[in-house]
Parts: structure tokens; sequence; C-alpha cells
């Protein structure tokens, strides 16, 4: 009876399983860029382990697969922060609308704040006095489109900038998804791609020598700063309801168990899964739990939620813990209109 589903995990665990045994001196660890793009920025996907490209539900979802902007019922707005770790703190503000039947639009940003930092040179190693920051943004324009009651497509335009003391980096990505019911035995399947762009190159004063003794007319050298891509990310994953009122295994009214599972490459990486739990109480309530396969740092995460009406409004507010290991842990909190 749960043949398909059966199935599909196997299919995610043996590709799993498969580019886990390619020796690590082909798998491009650290080699692009602007790694700040892959950090997780929904509170529910967080707590769930990361396993979102086939489970997320409305703007927050858009990072993970732009198709989740199609879910939108009305009008969305979405508000993060977290204290991520060595005092890094980012977050997220978005925003996304139905515009007619079947086509939604979305707007994100996302921002990380590296805090001040001591400017430190081989003449003054305990720093100069003086402070910088690490600041990276990135700007999703977002259009989604429901194709069928089955089917959904998104696809985002990100502006991405990053910039580090007077140095910075700006360039132009995208990012395609879809949400597919299939129809057997309540399974939803996700795909997405994520970062599409060019090679990246930093410029600015801080890459510039002066020079006293040099042919160079105005006394500067400048360092030329090598090109690296953007951090591709390949996700694939299927969400199940177990239990629950639209389950085809074990139907309740009230109570309801989701469960979701993501396979991820992204193209400095190497292949690796996660997995999530998501139990709610009356659609109002959640409890949720997950786990990274295969991750190197990021272990267990747990979280919660709580919907509120108010008015013609409902609130949503969720909240996100991961252990980091020997990095610590991150606690993050977000909250959602939906109008």
């Amino acid at each position: 009876m749960i043949r398909f589903l059966i199935l599909s995990l196997l299919f995610i665990s043996v590709s799993l399983g498969q580019f886990r045994d390619i020796p690590e001196v082909v798998t491009k660890v650290a080699t692009s860029t602007a790694n700040w793009l892959k950090l997780e920025t929904s509170a529910r996907a967080i707590a769930m382990g990361g396993a979102h490209v086939a489970s997320g539900r409305g703007i927050s979802g858009i990072p993970y697969n732009p198709a989740s902007a199609a879910f939108i019922e009305s009008s969305e707005a979405y508000f993060s922060m977290v204290n991520y770790i060595a005092g890094i703190q980012h977050g997220v503000l978005s925003y996304g609308r139905k515009m007619g039947p079947s086509d939604y639009i979305g707007l994100h940003l996302f921002y990380l704040d590296s805090g001040p930092m001591a400017v430190t040179n081989e003449y003054y190693p305990d720093g100069t006095g003086e402070d910088f920051r690490v600041v990276s943004t990135a700007f999703r324009t977002t259009y989604a489109r429901k194709m069928t009651d089955r089917l959904k497509v998104g696809g985002s335009l990100n502006y991405i900038r990053d910039v580090i003391y007077d140095a910075d980096m700006q360039a132009i990505a995208f990012d395609v998804g879809s949400n597919f019911d299939t129809g057997i035995y309540g399974v939803m399947l996700g795909m997405s791609i994520t970062n599409f762009g060019p090679e990246v190159q930093y410029n600015g004063e801080s890459l510039h020598i002066t020079v006293p003794d040099t042919i160079d007319v105005d006394e500067r050298v400048s360092k030329i700063t090598t090109k690296f891509p953007l951090p591709l990310v390949f996700r694939l994953g299927v969400e199940n309801e177990l239990v629950g009122p639209n389950s085809v295994f074990i139907k309740h009214p009230q109570h309801s168990l989701k469960i979701s599972i993501d396979g991820i490459k992204p193209n400095d990486f190497t292949v690796y899964g996660t997995m999530g739990l998501e139990y709610s109480w009356q659609g109002l309530a959640f409890a949720r739990m997950g786990t990274r396969l295969g991750h190197d740092t990021a272990g267990l995460s747990a979280g919660a939620g709580l919907k509120v009406r108010l008015g013609k409004m409902m609130a949503v507010v969720d909240y996100a813990f991961v252990d980091y290991d020997l990095l610590r842990s991150t606690h993050q909190v977000s909250l959602g209109i939906e109008f």
C-alpha cells in the first residue's frame, strides 16, 4: 500500500549513499563564494532539519523552492531574525500576494551582519583601533504559477551583494522550482535549483595598495581577486501526511503528522540529507523536529509554532532550535501575517 512512498525514500537514500562514496578529492568543498546564501531562513524549515523543498508553504518557503509562493491564499508578510554563531546576526523580511486565480508574486529580503571586527595588519596585529563589518544581502523577486490543481512552478530573480570592509561583490542569480502532488498515497514531490548565476569577483578600495616607488601614475597597485562560482544548490524531496484529515493512511480530523525528506547537492559540498516531522493540532498548534544526515556541523533541531486569529488576519509565530555541536546552538523566531 505504501510502496510508492517507500520507493521514493529508497531512491533518495541510495542517491545519497552513492554520492557519499565519491572520494573527497573531487567534492569541491569550499570552492564557492557567498556561502551565506545557503543559510536556513525559515524557522519552520529549520525546526524540521531543513527538509522544506516539498513541504514549503507560502512566502517563507521561496528560498528553498520558489513554487512555494503558489500556496499563498491571499497576502502574506514574514519576518524572522536569528542570533547565529560567532556573534553573527541574520534575518528575513518578505511579502507575497496572490495576483489572480493562478498567479502569485513575492518579494524576499535576506540580510546578514557579522558585527564589528577589529582591523589588523602586519604593523598592528592586535588592531588599528578601527572596526569593520561584513554585510551581506540578497533580494529576491519571485513569480509562481499554479499550472494545474496538482502542479505548481516558480522562479526567482536574485540580486546579491556582499560587502567586506571596502571591498564588495555584486551578482544576479536565478532560482527555479516545482511542487507536484503525485496523487499516489498523498506523496508531494518538490524540486529546486537555487543560486544559478555567473562566477563573481570582489573589487574595492581595500584591494588597492599604495606603492611610492612605482612607475604607475597613481602610485597604486591593484590586487586581482580570483573569480569563484556562487553556491549552486539542487534539492529533491518528498512530503507525506501520515496522519490527518487528508491522509490516505490514518484519517483524523484534529491531529496531523507529516514527514519530509530532502536530498541536497551543493556544488561545493558532498550530498547530504535532511529529514523532519511536523505534528499539528487543528492546524493551529505545531511541534516539529528534524535532523541533517551527512552534514558537517548541524545536527538535531526542534521547534514549535502557533497560529492566532486577529480579526481578519492570522498571525503565525514559529520558533526553532539547532544544535551545531562545537559551534554551540542557535535560536530563531519568526512572525508571519496572513491577510
